[in-house]
């Protein structure tokens, strides 16, 4: 594992982007982070875990949710500095409930064109919005 994290060239802040795709269609599903730590729980686990900017923290994508990525391919670009991870993903990648991402299409008019289908209610999963941002702000508070 050693050799293949000096392969690599994370950010200042020890981060590196990653593009998930979706291994039989090729569809890009989400953009996120990982750190050294990330790395190498994905690589072992064969399950993709990112590391949160906002929540500052390790997590491992479907904990909540149940929406796994089982990881089939790793790739990483001509200067290192960010992966292509292809996976199988379960359900939603999205955690506003669609399976990618990039589910919104811009157009130069200025129009904005959802393309995506909603594959799983957010709050059926997560509870309501509301609940978990003030969970969120709490915990925030909590280690100020």
């Amino acid at each position: 594992m050693k050799k293949l994290l000096e392969r690599l060239k994370f950010d200042e802040k020890g981060l590196i982007p990653v593009i998930i795709q979706d291994v039989d269609t090729n569809e890009v599903l989400m953009l996120a982070y990982m750190n050294e730590e990330a790395f190498i729980m994905t690589m072992e686990t064969g399950k993709t875990h990112f590391w949160s900017r906002s929540r500052e923290k390790l997590w491992l994508k479907g904990e909540e949710s149940g929406n796994y990525q089982q990881v089939e391919d790793v790739y990483f670009d001509c200067d290192a500095d960010t992966l292509l991870i292809k996976v199988r993903q379960v359900r939603g990648a999205c955690h506003k409930g669609y399976r990618s991402c990039f589910y919104r299409q811009m157009k130069k008019e200025g129009e904005v064109k959802v393309i995506g289908k909603k594959v799983f209610e957010p709050d059926k999963v997560y509870g309501p919005k509301e609940t978990i941002e003030k969970t969120y702000k709490a915990l925030k508070r909590s280690k100020k």
